[in-house]
């Protein structure tokens, strides 16, 4: 069997070979341009999906789904931050239990990071917003049941959370906001 002696570009080390390849002028116009902080052969148009500016962001304007959608689970997030206010302060006044009031009320404030951040990401128009949202709308149903359940005040309340987490998850859903947040489903991940 010949023994094949290794090409000059193999014996160089890696960090030497990367420094070549960033100092290397450019190929042809047609080629894709190399940047700096690229691995060698990866262009800036192979690290940022088709359709988005270098920051990752779509291009376009935000479709006004994707944006009712955002404001819906914001608003939700908005909810559960004066609930707990509300249940906290009126445990430290003196209506009930403070322990338990404040337990509910920090509850209720925690909670309300999960659906202020997927409203923050879907404005943004970030796809890994979009899952967030969607558990934020599941949890929501069960509870609109339960107010509706009641017999007092909360059953006006129980129908708007009903109405608003059906609504938003459908607009989560919809194809139009899918293609807005850059969202490729099974199958579609090898196409551009």
């Amino acid at each position: 069997m010949p023994c094949r002696v290794p090409s000059a570009r193999h014996r160089t080390p890696p960090r030497a070979r990367r420094r070549t390849l960033r100092s290397a002028p450019d190929g042809p116009p047609d080629r894709p341009r190399r940047h700096a902080g690229y691995p060698a052969g990866v262009s800036a148009e192979a690290k940022s999906p088709r359709g988005t500016d270098p920051g990752g962001t779509p291009e376009g304007p935000r479709p006004g789904r994707l944006t009712a959608a955002a404001a819906l689970t914001g608003l939700e997030g908005a909810a559960l931050v004066v609930g707990g206010l509300y249940v906290s302060v009126r445990g430290l006044t003196g209506d009930g239990s403070a322990g338990q009031a404040l337990t509910a009320g920090v509850t209720l404030i925690a909670l309300a990071v999960l659906p202020l951040v997927a409203a923050k990401g879907l404005l943004a128009r970030r796809g890994w917003s979009r899952g967030p949202a969607i558990m934020t709308q599941i949890i929501s149903l069960p509870v609109a049941w339960t107010l509706l359940q009641a017999d007092s005040m909360l059953i006006p309340g129980g129908i708007a959370l009903g109405v608003a987490a059906v609504t938003t998850l459908v607009l989560l859903v919809n194809p139009a906001t899918t293609v807005a947040l850059d969202i490729r489903g099974p199958g579609r991940a090898d196409q551009p």
